[in-house]
This record gives structure tokens, sequence and C-alpha cells, in this order.
């Protein structure tokens, strides 16, 4: 029994997210049916991070404990034999015993795509969010300067009822424009549910003059729940790496 390192790239379109869930398409269902295949026995896919339902991923990373003769290089291209089209495995190496892909990692980077221009972008639309109006991205700098650092980022968190600690620390928020196109380039030590697109949607609010960054640090130090931006859509949402 080996333990193997996985990068993986995925098209989070059609997918209920990465985590495993029955009656329902996954990222992690789709890698372990193809690994319990080749191995003749279940096997356990064990990802850096759980991403959302449509959010895609160019660096994702996993781990998986296996049985066999095969080559780390015979796995990957096993897997890219087997995997739909919008699901790839860009390598496969041995790992040491103790190397966990969620517990192992000590930092995430996204990357959130907005589209404004006058006319719909057909090729990528499946991959950025279209905006009904232009952003003031100065403003959205701003703002993000406020969200940077350690916080508890509770109200930035789909889940109501999270028993763990929501503090996380984010240490880069960059946002640039190209084009009709803005980019969001989120890195932190960690995210909570939705947490990236909370923090894009608060973002947009500010940059289209219905927000403020005072109410945007009003939310932030709230000590009650109280309600941040809007979560933006999943579509528009990728994540690129993720660091050990």
């Amino acid at each position: 029994m080996k333990n193997y390192k996985m990068m993986i790239e995925y098209d989070g379109g059609r997918y209920y997210g990465w985590q495993r869930q029955p009656n329902h398409e996954t990222i992690q269902g789709k890698l372990e049916k193809v690994l319990s295949l080749m191995c003749g026995s279940e096997v356990e896919v064990i990802g850096a991070g759980r991403t959302d339902a449509g959010v895609h991923a160019r660096g994702m990373v996993a781990n998986v404990n296996l049985e066999t003769d095969m080559s780390a290089t015979e796995i990957r291209n096993y897997l890219n034999r087997y995997l739909p089209d919008d699901i790839a495995v860009r390598e496969v190496r041995e790992a040491s015993a103790r190397f966990h892909a969620r517990y192992n990692a000590v930092g995430k980077t996204y990357r959130y795509t907005c589209y404004d221009g006058e006319v719909k972008s057909v090729f990528d639309r499946k991959y950025a969010a279209r905006l009904e109006e232009r952003p003031d991205v100065a403003k959205m700098q701003r703002a993000a300067q406020i969200l940077k650092g350690e916080h508890d980022f509770r109200n930035f968190c789909v889940n109501p009822r999270m028993k763990k600690s929501t503090v996380r620390r984010v240490d880069q928020i960059e946002i640039v424009r190209e084009g009709d196109y803005i980019f969001f380039t989120i890195h932190g030590t960690g995210f909570l549910q939705n947490m990236v697109r909370i923090m894009v949607g608060t973002l947009l609010e500010v940059g289209c003059g219905r927000m403020t960054c005072e109410d945007v640090l009003a939310v932030l130090n709230a000590s009650e729940r109280q309600k941040a931006g809007p979560t933006a859509p999943a579509q528009g949402l990728c994540l690129m790496s993720v660091d050990y």
C-alpha cells in the first residue's frame, strides 16, 4: 500500500461539488469510482478542500492510498483514460505515508472572474460571472483592504450553524481589470463555506455603490450575525493552487 499525491483540474459546471454525495455526481465520487475499478476494491480519495457545486479547479490536490503494481505515470494515464472529459489528473506521484492533502495544506489561492462587457461573452459564459453594471475597481480595492488580515469571517459564511472556529487569515486580495474582465485573486490560510463568493459579492456591492467601506467594516466586526453582500455565482470561481 502506497500513498499517492494527485494534481487535478476540473470543470465543475455539471457537478454537485467536490465531496462525495449519494445520488449526485461529484468530483471525488468520479475519482473514487475509477480508482476502485482499477484496484478491484473501494478506495477513498482525500481532497485539499471541498469546492462547492459549479466551482472549478485548476490546482486541486488530493491523496489516495493504493495497492497496485502500476507506476505513478500508469495510474495517471489510467485515470485520464476513464475519467470524463471535464476532469483531468495532471500529475500522480508517490508521497510520504503521512502526507494528507487536507491537513497538510497551509494556504489556498482562488481566482474569481467577472465580465461586464456590453455584449455577452459566449465562450466564457461557463467560467465568468456576467455583471449588469460596471463596478468601480478602485472602490473595491479600498474595501478589500478591510478584509485582509486575520478576522472572524462568520458573516461571510453560508452556514449559520458553523460550530468550529470561523477565524481565518486572508493575506492577499488583488483586483485587476483587463478590458471587460475583472479578476479577483484571493489567497488565505483557509476559507469557510461560500466565503470567497460572499467576499466577492460584497466587494461588487461596494463597486456598484450599494455598500460602503464602512458597511463592510461593520459587517466584519459585528458581534452578532449580520448579512454581508450576496453570494457571487459559482461559475466565476476557480481554485488555482494549494500550498504545502
